[in-house]
Parts: structure tokens; sequence; C-alpha cells
């Protein structure tokens, strides 16, 4: 068929056959996929076992709740960032921290303070260095937003993250800080390893099947808002990690590369309560005012709640 052949095809299919009240998004959008699946069949010859191989993946993929990791590592999520960023230039909306991949691993509810949160649980204390990040939340004219809201995650020594492994506790390493009256947010934890997809899974198989690696630089998620401005879901990953420009989630973007540095300073060292050196990252975030124009930075995605 040509793809006129394959539109009218689909046409009559998913459009033709409606009795019921249609939602006109969700038809434009299948009959959309649909021309461009059948085309991509007639194009490259699929075959009916490799059309029900697809299916099948995607079923284990569900069933394994790896859909959004492989989002990720096959730049799906990636590209709707550059999409967001354009559609933000077409708006006239610039400047700011820049925004990168959310991830699937977010949890909601995470424990709330103001200006400063410990976010360890304290069982690998003896096992990986202790980090402090802080930073300033302003605006992008370098006004200090006092109370906005910093949500912060990250994986343990063994690139595992809470309520998804099991054997930590209750939102270890995620918290929620509000930032204090000079904007600032201080976390005291420990340095995130980077992660690999588990070797066995759905989403390491397809990437097996490319070539490709499954591994991630260590990195620090957040989402940042505040009334008046938009919310920003960011991360950064830390210099020096051997995946940090070759991240297999694409997450790495110039503006988002943070350094720890190493503290042995004695007096530092107790100043922060600490009795052993440790590694500082500063990441301070700027938030772009919200206007009636810009296009939304919230995302309606399920999330996991504890």
């Amino acid at each position: 068929m040509n793809r006129q052949e394959i539109d009218t095809l689909v046409k009559q299919m998913n459009v033709d056959t409606a009795t019921a009240a249609v939602d006109q998004r969700v038809q434009t959008i299948v009959v959309r996929l649909l021309g461009d699946l059948f085309q991509a069949i007639e194009d490259l010859d699929i075959q009916p076992s490799e059309v029900w191989k697809g299916l099948e993946y995607f079923t284990d993929a569900g069933q394994a709740n790896e859909l959004g990791l492989l989002a990720a590592g096959l730049g799906l999520e990636h590209y709707l960032d550059l999409h967001a960023d354009e559609a933000d230039a077409k708006a006239g909306i610039s400047g700011g921290t820049p925004r990168t991949i959310e991830g699937p691993l977010y949890v909601a509810g995470a424990p709330e303070s103001v200006g400063f949160a410990r976010m360890d649980d304290g069982s690998e204390s003896d096992k990986i260095d202790t980090l402090i990040i802080e930073g300033t939340v302003t605006d992008t004219d370098g006004n200090v937003i006092e109370g906005a809201k910093v949500e912060v995650w990250h994986a343990n020594s063994l690139g595992n993250y809470s309520f998804f492994d099991k054997s930590q506790s209750d939102f270890n390493l995620r918290r929620t800080i509000l930032a204090d009256a000079e904007g600032k947010y201080v976390a005291l934890t420990t340095m995130p390893v980077g992660y690999g997809c588990p070797p066995e899974g759905t989403t390491q198989f397809v990437l097996n099947k490319l070539g490709r690696h499954g591994n991630r630089p260590s990195h620090v998620h957040y989402f940042v808002s505040a009334p008046g401005f938009r919310k920003l879901t960011t991360q950064f990953n830390i210099e020096g990690d051997q995946y940090l420009w070759d991240d297999f989630a694409f997450a790495t973007r110039d503006g988002l590369v943070a350094t720890a540095i190493d503290v042995s300073d004695q007096a530092e060292i107790q100043g922060r309560g600490l009795d052993k050196p440790f590694k500082h990252i500063t990441f301070n975030i700027e938030l772009v005012k919200d206007a009636t124009t810009a296009p939304s930075t919230e995302v309606d995605r399920r999330r996991a709640s504890a």
C-alpha cells in the first residue's frame, strides 16, 4: 500500500466505525501513529512474527514496570525535553536552570523541612563519603525565592533507590527542603552512585540489540517549584564519572554538571557538625517566572507515592 491507501484504511477502521462520543485528541493521535506504523511495516517489510514479538515485549516490559526506564533509554524522555525547550523559545521563554529528565524513580511525600535536611538514614555512613549539597534558589534576576520547594532524591552506594529497593528505609535519600529566608537549601547526605539497567531486564534486552550499555553516571534529581514560577524538573550529574557524557538516558546537559570538592579542613568539618572529611557540591537554581503564554511545565504522569 502507498500512504494514501494506508490512511484511507486507518480512517475506515478507526474513524468511520465510531458510533459513540469521540475524544478527538485521542482519535487524531491513534490515527496518526497507526498510519506511521503501517507505513513502517510496508517500508521495512516487518513480518507478522516480528510484530507479535514486539507486542509480547511491551507486555513483558509493562509487567516488569520498565516502560519508564525504556522511555529514558531510547531517548524519548530526552526528546520531550528538547521539544519543550523549543516550545519555550517560541513563546519567548528563556533563562533559568536547564531542565532534564525526571526518570521513573520519584516518590511523592518525602519528609519536609526548612533550609536543611539530612537525607540518609545513617546505614551507609561507614561505606561511602558524606556529601553536603547546598545552593540558593533565585529568579533569573538574582532575587532570592524564600520558601521555594526543593524536592531532592538520589541513589545509595549500590545505585538503588528507596521504595523501589525494599531493603532501604522509607524515604532514605529523599527529602523536600523549603528554601530559607535567604533562598538557601542544604542537604546532608551520602555520595550517590550511578546505576545500570537490570542486566536481565527488558530495557537492557533492547539496549543489547542496539549494542548499547545501560549505565548512568552518579547524579541527583530535583523538582523545584514556587508560586508564580515555572516548575523545574532537573538533575545534576557529577564531574569525573566515566559515564558523565555517555549517559544511557541522555540526561547530561551543559549547566547541569556539578563538581564534588573534597573538604578536609578540620574547622570546616567541625563547623558542619561532622567528624570526618566530606565532599561538597554547590548547585544553585534559577527559576523562571510564570506567564500566561508560557507552555505548562507540569507533566501529568503516574508516579509512586508512599
